[in-house]
């Protein structure tokens, strides 16, 4: 097992052959300014017992997984976990339950589904309740890569749940009703890939979203039809990298849009707390923000190396976090259109990345002229240095089986003008300083359209009327796509990067002819940042806490969960919370069973 865990973090030392191996030694605990987090005990996925009716299986082309031999945990799909909550009246006694969740987990081709209960009280809800799965779905020739609930119907009569597969099908479950159940692209006829993420749209019922390997981006109505033949399309808009197709039908027939993005695999997509935007990570290392009812390109950045795996934002809206193969985390600004920061402290891949909203500052940050209790009308003391003030706590995990904290404090986010303007026109994204090579807007900033402020949330330009509105795609026919299409043509032509190079003119130096960004280029302007341009954070907590890759990672009000890939879930209780969550009654331990 450490054989395996040391081979899935490339560039760490290696010993010789000869040399016994030495078992790992997992943390079970670990310090912050809060106090101790402690590991519950792991919970070990059930091995054993009967198994539950199997859930309807989507079809695949040709023998699938099932048929070969057991595969190991670096051949699977990887570990997701799936979470809701279901807002319930409170009980008539005092103490009931006032919500419950329930927890979709996927290893191979098996679906697990637990339940969990919660106290009323803020900040004494308890842990999940992991030991035995309240039901379980086994799938032929396909394994689920993905899940997500529908938060905003979940209720005590509906819970919704998407599931992407392998073999490139969506199903939709509700775990209430048992005999609801819908396949879409079964017979594969809208993309052959796999399905590498899928999500509700945010505050909808019936309107998802799914990616695939293929690098396409596909909008669904749970309510419609997919069609017997193969979906024809059309051009909406494109940009400098992606392009959005409506699908061309009389009646209305699913996918509802196809967006083409990057180049390779589109790995992971989050939509913005406030629902307006939508970033999305390629294997092509690049990060693009979309406004999505006018599917407006509103920023881009580019990896230091390799592909990106994961993204999150902050509970503010105001920043971005991914993650992927250069072994760093990136923290973009969305209102700056600029790279903030990175973080330096894993050995290998970052899967899963994700702001803490219960630990850092409870109100958005002010620029530290404006804080630390001085009053308005008099001037800071240059003189007295002020510790920094922790603004945001975000966490990441990746394949070297490491767990990270990071904290994002004021002197990273607002750091003091250079001395040298020298230094200033270096690979800082200045908007007056054009980079050879490049188109400008690209050189002047990777934020479009610029913003007039540092505001939590970037709609798209005044004169942009949101005409593709999402609201609107269940009842959209074909010519009304087309006329609010024509309206806004010359309006989106000088407001979206694809536009840069129009009338036959060639590529810019930067960009290649498909739209692929040329890394010698890019690197050292404010898409690509070299390492030394811009502060490299050390990590608040690095520590190694399970013997397979890491691929989840979720944080509560009193605790964070992760899981690896061989199908492990571990909670993790907050400083003085472990009383609350402690659910196996035992002590807390690291060992893998």
């Amino acid at each position: 097992m450490a054989a395996a865990a040391a081979a899935a973090a490339p560039g760490a030392g290696e010993g010789p052959a000869a040399l016994p191996v030495q078992p790992l030694e997992l943390k079970s605990q670990f310090r912050t300014r809060e106090g101790s987090y402690r590991l519950l005990g792991p919970e070990p996925r059930p091995r054993a017992g009967p198994a539950a009716a199997p859930g309807p299986s989507p079809p695949a082309a040709g023998p699938g997984p099932a048929a070969a031999a057991a595969p190991g945990p670096a051949a699977l799909p990887p570990v997701r976990l799936s979470m809701v909550r279901l807002a319930l009246p409170p009980a008539e006694e005092p103490g009931g339950p006032a919500e419950r969740s329930r927890v979709c987990f996927n290893l191979g081709r098996e679906l697990y589904f637990y339940g969990g209960a919660g106290s009323g009280g803020r900040g004494s809800r308890r842990s999940l309740d992991l030991h035995k799965p309240i039901d379980k779905r086994i799938y032929k020739g396909t394994q689920p890569t993905c899940h997500d609930f529908n938060q905003f119907t979940a209720a005590a009569d509906t819970i919704a749940l998407l599931v992407g597969f392998s073999a490139g099908q969506v199903q939709y479950l509700d775990l209430v009703k048992k005999d609801t159940s819908k396949l879409f692209n079964e017979e594969r006829l809208i993309d052959k890939t796999k399905v590498t993420f899928v999500k509700w749209l945010p505050e909808t019922e019936r309107l998802f979203l799914a990616s695939h390997a293929s690098g396409h981006l596909y909008l669904y109505d749970a309510e419609q039809p997919c069609g017997a033949a193969a979906p024809q399309y059309n051009l909406l808009t494109q940009g400098e990298g992606f392009s959005v197709f409506a699908c061309k039908s009389k009646t209305p027939r699913n996918p509802l849009l196809k967006w083409a993005v990057g180049e390779g695999a589109l790995n992971e997509f989050a939509f913005s707390p406030d629902g307006r935007s939508l970033a999305c990570v390629s294997q092509d290392g690049c990060l693009r923000v979309f406004h999505f009812d006018s599917m407006l390109l509103q920023g881009m950045m580019k990896s230091y190396f390799g592909g990106l795996l994961c993204v999150c934002w902050s509970p503010d809206g105001r920043y971005v976090v991914t993650g992927g193969e250069d072994d760093l985390v990136t923290v973009w600004s969305f209102a700056e259109g600029r790279v903030v920061a990175r973080g330096h402290g894993h050995k290998s891949w970052v899967n899963a990345v994700a702001f803490d909203p219960f630990t850092g500052a409870a109100q958005a940050p002010q620029p530290p002229e404006l804080s630390g209790g001085e009053e308005e009308d008099e001037p800071p003391d240059p003189l007295v240095r002020r510790s920094p003030a922790v603004t945001y706590r975000f966490g990441s995990a990746g394949q070297d089986t490491q767990f990270c904290l990071w904290d994002l404090t004021e002197d990273v986010l607002y750091p003091r003008p250079p001395l040298s303007r020298a230094r200033t026109l270096t690979g800082s994204g200045d908007a007056g300083v054009p980079v050879p090579g490049l188109p400008r807007s690209l050189s002047r900033s990777n934020s479009l359209p610029q913003p007039a402020g540092t505001g939590s949330a970037r709609g798209p330009p005044p004169d942009v009327p949101p005409a593709f509105s999402v609201g609107r795609f269940a009842t959209l026919t074909l010519q009304e796509r087309k006329g609010s299409s024509g309206t806004e043509k010359e309006h989106k032509r000088y407001h979206s990067l694809g536009n840069i190079s129009r009338s036959g003119e060639k590529p810019p130096g930067g960009v290649g002819s498909r739209g692929r960004l040329d890394t010698a280029k890019v690197l050292g302007t404010a898409l690509c940042p070299r390492i030394h341009e811009v502060p490299l954070l050390e990590p608040l907590v690095c520590k190694k806490i399970a013997h397979e890759r890491l691929t989840v990672l979720l944080f509560l009000e009193d605790c964070i969960v992760t899981a690896c890939q061989e199908g492990l879930i571990c909670t993790w209780a907050r400083p003085g919370k472990a009383g609350l969550s402690s659910q196996n009654g035992g002590s807390p331990s690291g060992t893998v069973v």
